[in-house]
């Protein structure tokens, strides 16, 4: 049972989620220039940038905890930076400014400005490594076992859904790793939609009943599984995800973050492991549930999603013009 202090902290933090979404807001704007333009680099700092400046005028207490990378790797947002006015709810910060930078470089659709919020030491600490995935939305919540064959979670999540086999849609990234993930979802009788980069969108995607994804599969980055725990935690969905170290240096990586035993499963709720947090995202280009930035004459308008935990529980998307930004 939460002490009066306590709740008053955590209800401050979802106070927080007006801020934020100027920060996505803004990191999107920011990098709007850069679409097409075949230049990762200046997108992302420019992202990057818009986003770091915004945030420490904030008033909070928070700490990066997944970020561009290591201090040396990265001079800003970098893990374990600390960021706001330093008074106010103590919190971390999963964030990626510009998720799909290659995707937003060649012009192309799904990229986005992302972060998740959640209360000081209750998000994961998740190395940048491959991390195995399984997302799905409200109706699937409990019935899912990463460590069951992709068979028998694509027959629970029908069961749970109502819906035959025939009928369910997994999202895979298009990785020649996933080529063994996706034949056994045909042969079960299932049906693929596959993507290039951001499975953010996707894991999102399956906790929105109008974009008919039931399902998330695959091995992609840790950072992102992160971030995408927290919005599902948000809309009621479930997440399992398994760290998957390719040598002995990310195991030490993993050890020295505090995963005692990583390629271990792990729940929904110990990746977050406070219902206290929220997500949101703003499209950078047109993706499967964002609207990319657009410019008309002298106005700018932005697309965002907002998911939002503890007891408030919602979400919504969020239509914004931003005047004389150029």
């Amino acid at each position: 049972m939460l002490t009066n202090t306590e709740g008053k902290q955590e209800l401050s933090i979802l106070q927080l989620t007006g801020e934020f979404l100027k920060v996505t807001q803004k990191a999107a704007l920011a990098s709007y220039p850069w679409i097409g333009r075949k230049s990762k680099l200046k997108a992302d700092n420019a992202g990057t940038q818009a986003m770091r400046v915004l945030m420490n005028q904030i008033f909070m207490d928070a700490v990066v905890v997944i970020g561009e990378g290591e201090m040396d790797e990265a001079p800003m947002l970098y893990i374990g930076e600390k960021l706001g006015k330093g008074v106010g709810p103590a919190i971390d910060i999963a964030v990626d400014p510009v998720e799909g930078t290659t995707l937003m470089s060649n012009g192309e659709e799904n990229s986005l400005s992302v972060l998740a919020v959640a209360k000081r030491g209750s998000l994961l600490h998740a190395p940048d490594m491959y991390m195995e995935k399984i997302a799905v939305g409200p109706e699937a919540k409990g019935k899912i076992d990463i460590n069951a064959p992709i068979s028998e979670n694509i027959q629970a999540v029908a069961k749970a859904k109502g819906k035959r086999v025939e009928d369910i849609t997994v999202m895979i990234q298009d990785r020649p790793r996933h080529e063994n993930l996706i034949k056994q979802v045909i042969q079960v009788g299932g049906k693929i939609r596959l993507f290039q980069d951001v499975d953010i969108t996707g894991a999102v995607a399956t906790a929105i009943d109008d974009l008919r994804i039931d399902m998330l599969v695959g091995t992609g980055g840790a950072p992102e599984g992160v971030i995408s725990a927290v919005a599902l935690k948000c809309l009621g969905g479930d997440f399992q995800a398994k760290l998957v170290p390719q040598n002995t240096e990310e195991i030490e990586r993993c050890l020295q973050m505090g995963i005692k035993n990583p390629g271990v499963a792990l729940s929904l709720d110990e990746i977050v492991t406070t219902d206290y947090c929220f997500f949101v995202a703003t499209g950078i280009t047109d993706g499967l549930f964002l609207k990319g930035v657009r410019k008309i004459k002298e106005t700018m308008l932005t697309h965002s999603f907002l998911a939002i935990g503890g007891e408030v529980k919602n979400s919504q998307f969020i239509e914004t013009s931003h005047f004389n930004m150029y």
